[in-house]
């Protein structure tokens, strides 16, 4: 069971049972097998690992759900008292597309889970409503103006946007 390697062509190297391969064929082969042993741990990273660690939460994501929540309480009111439809109607609406380019901005879905319960008011008790659902705008505008000042550049815009447009909320809830 010897190997030879004869210098003088430097090509073949026999094996005991006569058959041979080029120095090429042998180099290619090696080359081919290093790099699929390098690809195989890069490719497969994550795509079964379905129990490894999940990522952390975004910060937005209380605002993102808080936006949700807003637009769930006005369209709550507007069932409560179907005559503020022309008022809570585009706040909602406002809420909901604030909610839905947060979710954008965060790259995942929406969480998935209970919806948030909207406000329980008697039918007639408009001033009560109202008074709620100030005092909801009032704290999801404070919580946008947090969020605004400690978040990066690229994310200030819409908290920005967000914070200015629920102010507007409570104005139009007076």
């Amino acid at each position: 069971m010897v190997l030879t390697c004869p210098v003088a062509t430097g090509r073949t190297t026999t094996h005991p049972d006569g058959t041979g391969q080029s120095r090429r064929t042998v180099l290619r082969t090696g080359a081919l097998l290093a790099v699929g042993a390098a690809a195989v741990p890069l490719t497969g990273c994550g795509l079964l690992d379905r129990d490894g660690p999940t990522p952390p939460p975004d910060p937005l994501e209380p605002l993102a759900a808080e936006s949700r929540e807003l637009a769930a309480r006005h369209r709550a009111a507007i069932t409560a008292d179907p005559g503020l439809a022309d008022r809570l109607t585009p706040i909602a609406d406002a809420h909901t597309a604030h909610a839905d380019e947060l979710r954008r901005l965060i790259g995942r879905p929406e969480p998935s889970g209970p919806a948030a319960p909207g406000p329980t008011v008697v039918d007639g008790a408009r001033n009560t409503l109202l008074a709620e659902l100030r005092a909801a705008e009032q704290s999801g505008r404070d919580n946008a103006a947090k969020a605004c000042a400690d978040a990066p550049g690229d994310r200030a815009a819409l908290l920005g946007t967000i914070a200015a447009a629920r102010a507007t909320h409570l104005e139009a809830l007076k």
